[in-house]
């Protein structure tokens, strides 16, 4: 069954609705910049099975890192999120990716600059798509200003290499020196207040 989002008229065929695998797990991309910060925002979730760090949005096939980083590919670093549905739903999802980033800046996230660290959320059928649009109008509501996250019809998602993927839990000092230095923590402060950033 095909569906055609309103904001790019572009036809996508469901996935959100297919379960995914033989335990009815579903899947969300979201990208908030660093996929490496985000992966570790969702990864805590109850009823999020596995978070990948990758690569979605763009025009080529099996992007490297190096590519993405470019900013000639089109895509942007992301995550796929495989949940369970009975445990969490993808309108809660997007409130915790939501107060993970910076959803007023258009131009990267944090100290990461360019097209490929704009934050998104990936929708593959109508009812993400409003859920989506109801987070925006919610935030712009509670923050009085415009948000800058894109949304986004689903495309092809390419998972990152290997040593970036479970970057906070293999690399904890890195990851933790890399967040403090690109201002993150701080600025969701400034964004968001003393709201909480997990559940």
């Amino acid at each position: 069954m095909g569906w055609m989002p309103t904001m790019l008229g572009v036809v996508v065929v469901s996935l959100a609705a297919t379960p995914v695998g033989a335990k009815g797990l579903r899947e969300a991309v979201f990208a908030g910049g660093c996929f490496w910060c985000v992966e570790h925002a969702l990864q805590g979730v109850p009823g999020v099975v596995e978070v990948i760090s990758g690569y979605s949005g763009g025009s080529v096939e099996n992007p490297t890192y190096e590519e993405v980083s470019s900013g000639r590919t089109g895509h942007l670093e992301a995550v796929l999120v495989r949940y369970d549905p009975q445990q969490v739903d993808f309108a809660r999802l997007v409130r915790i990716f939501g107060e993970n980033i910076d959803p007023l800046d258009a131009g990267g996230q944090f100290c990461d600059r360019g097209p490929q660290y704009r934050s998104a959320i990936f929708v593959a059928d109508a009812e993400e798509e409003q859920i989506a649009r109801q987070w925006i109008a919610e935030t712009e509501a509670r923050l009085g200003a415009s948000v800058a996250t894109l949304i986004l019809p689903r495309t092809a998602f390419y998972p990152a290499e290997e040593y970036h993927q479970d970057f906070s839990r293999k690399n904890p000092l890195r990851y933790h020196l890399y967040r403090w230095g690109c201002g993150r923590d701080a600025r969701l402060k400034a964004v968001w207040g003393d709201a909480p950033k997990a559940p």
